[in-house]
């Protein structure tokens, strides 16, 4: 399960990257910087059933509310 939680997470941060033109490096460290990797562990189980587009929304709304500005 934890395999599958960190394959799941490397994909949507590389969805992620490429919607904003970011290099994963980039969006790793934005990602983060905004705590959403913590969101990540703690809905992966509705996560991972939604698609990348609802979830880069998400993400974006998340971290707009924690400071971010993407």
């Amino acid at each position: 399960m934890a395999s599958d939680k960190a394959q799941y997470v490397v994909a949507l941060i590389s969805e992620f990257a490429s919607h904003y033109g970011l290099t994963p490096q980039e969006a790793a460290r934005y990602i983060s910087r905004y705590g959403a990797f913590d969101l990540f562990d703690r809905q992966y189980g509705y996560l991972h059933t939604q698609s990348f587009e609802s979830n880069i929304r998400d993400i974006t709304a998340f971290c707009r509310r924690m400071g971010g500005t993407l």
